[in-house]
């Protein structure tokens, strides 16, 4: 939908990134990592292809590139406290892939950053953050 995996890969965002992202808090829920694994790719491309959901993901890309790769000095260099839209963004990903459960499944994944979120800026790595707590946290109800 929208191009959406190739407009993440265009702005540093693979799939295996964000799989590798995933995995390192994955819970394992009575699953193997490598299984885990595979459903959490499979997730994610069924997710990709929600117009929602990439709409939101193409917000945050077209966001951060405005906001804050064109701009010199930006404002939100530093991802300030004043900033909610990138994750408002983020937790929007996330409830509209799993629901309310999915927002604190966010917060575990915007707070400790791993992989490649570290590395985005603060668009990006709200919206990637929430795109992998909304399959996560599906792939945990859907373990049980």
């Amino acid at each position: 939908m929208f191009e959406i995996e190739e407009r993440l890969a265009c702005a540093g965002v693979e799939m295996d990134a964000i799989l590798d992202a995933g995995m390192e808090l994955y819970v394992s829920h009575g699953l193997s990592a490598e299984e885990g694994r595979f459903r959490l790719e499979k997730n994610v491309r069924r997710a990709l292809n929600d117009p929602n959901v990439s709409a939101l993901l193409l917000s945050a890309i077209l966001l951060e590139d405005e906001l804050y790769m064109k701009r010199k000095d930006s404002e939100i260099a530093d991802d300030p406290v004043f900033l909610l839209a990138d994750e408002i963004i983020g937790m929007a990903i996330a409830e509209v892939i799993a629901g309310t459960y999915a927002r604190f499944e966010f917060t575990r994944y915007d707070q400790k950053k791993p992989g490649i979120l570290s590395t985005l800026g603060p668009f990006l790595d709200d919206a990637i953050a929430g795109l992998i707590a909304g399959c996560t946290s599906k792939l945990y109800s859907d373990s049980q």
